[in-house]
């Protein structure tokens, strides 16, 4: 990718609409003095004073936050919180992120708002210790009512939208925004949309998805490629010209295959990301509103790029969603799959780099990391 190429695709994210749909957390940060730790006269154990609390959006509304400082100028939440005070402090982080527009976001008494509470040390030089973390989640199906508003909240938004992000994080499976009947209006959604860009990131597995982008972790590939039909071998699969190269893509052999095979059966990119590895990726050459039918494994394109070097102390918390949201805007700025992938391991280094927080990466930044400037130059 040249200079000139990054400035033409992160120009057409500042034009971009992006809905998230999903499950949203307050991540509820406690920065603890241990200066000031004390023990408790009743139990006999440490007592850690609170120096500094801090609110942020999570989960979905990460990637909300992360395509907001990406450029994107329109940002539609698609969920819900509780009739609580950690709603409330989600809301009040929420409508923080420029761009963000709440009227499809929802209240409800019947849930609790999803909160991560993390109480921090900090450590000279390095990330912040997290203590024992402390979870706010819903362990029942989501409500019918609820569901029906957001299904509707969903099929009135959507035609108004460059990009829909899916994230279903919910701690507990079936319990979170996603449910089967939000899938099959999704699904509904695609057929009816097919020049909308929609990229999906579940925690629980994207076997029940409908076709669009889909972007996993190593670990969630393997139980995804388990859960489906047998799918080619490798040898079965022609060595295709369109694997781009990369200086480790030979130990990545079998992941491209199955990255490619995935592409093909659904007609949609496929991102595996490998931690300090990188990603993986593979997609139709051409894209599904140019062509009747689902393409051949020789058609797809496949490539692996690798993770940029650490240049210090790293925190990874967030990364994975600054990944999600990067490349869904890079697909809908009409990026290749190499150069989104290329896009999304930068916004994850300068993320990774942020400590003790759920970090974001700028279009300038990734500009600055991806071409320093050459001496002499």
């Amino acid at each position: 990718m040249t200079p000139a190429r990054f400035d033409a695709l992160t120009a057409r994210f500042a034009r971009l609409r992006v809905g998230v749909i999903g499950d949203f957390s307050l991540d509820r940060y406690f920065d603890l003095d241990p200066a000031r730790e004390e023990t408790s006269l009743e139990t006999g154990r440490p007592v850690h004073n609170i120096l500094r609390v801090r609110c942020q959006p999570g989960a979905a509304g990460n990637i909300l936050a992360n395509a907001a400082a990406l450029g994107a100028p329109a940002l539609f939440p698609l969920g819900y919180c509780g009739d609580d005070g950690e709603g409330f402090e989600l809301r009040r982080a929420l409508q923080r992120i420029p761009g963000v527009s709440l009227a499809a976001f929802l209240t409800s008494p019947a849930r609790h708002t999803f909160t991560y509470t993390k109480p921090l040390l900090p450590r000279p030089g390095a990330a912040p210790e997290e203590l024992s973390r402390l979870d706010l989640k819903d362990t029942t199906p989501l409500p019918a009512p609820l569901e029906a508003q957001l299904i509707a909240a969903l099929r009135a938004l959507a035609d108004q939208l460059d990009v829909l992000i899916v994230m279903d994080q919910a701690g507990v499976a079936g319990c979170g925004a996603i449910t089967d009947s939000v899938l099959m209006a999704l699904a509904e959604i695609t057929r009816a949309l097919p020049r909308l860009v929609v990229l999906a990131d579940s925690r629980h597995g994207l076997a029940r998805f409908p076709a669009c982008a889909w972007k996993m972790n190593a670990a969630e590939f393997a139980a995804l490629a388990a859960a489906l039909p047998p799918a080619p071998s490798p040898s079965d699969l022609p060595a295709s010209p369109n694997v781009e190269p990369s200086s480790s893509a030979i130990p990545f052999a079998p992941r491209l295959a199955g990255a490619r095979a995935l592409a093909a059966r659904h007609g949609q990119p496929v991102f595996i990301t490998l931690a300090e590895h990188g990603i993986i990726g593979a997609a139709p050459a051409t894209p599904p509103t140019t062509r009747p039918t689902l393409p051949s494994a020789s058609s797809i394109v496949a490539a692996h790029v690798p993770a940029l070097p650490v240049r210090g102390p790293i925190d990874i918390v967030g990364a994975g969603d600054t990944v999600t949201a990067t490349l869904a805007l890079a697909l809908a700025a009409d990026a290749t799959i190499h150069e989104a992938m290329t896009l999304a391991q930068a916004a994850a280094s300068l993320v990774v780099h942020q400590l003790g927080t759920t970090g974001t990466a700028t279009t300038p930044h990734l500009r600055r990391l991806l071409f320093p400037a050459r001496l002499n130059a």
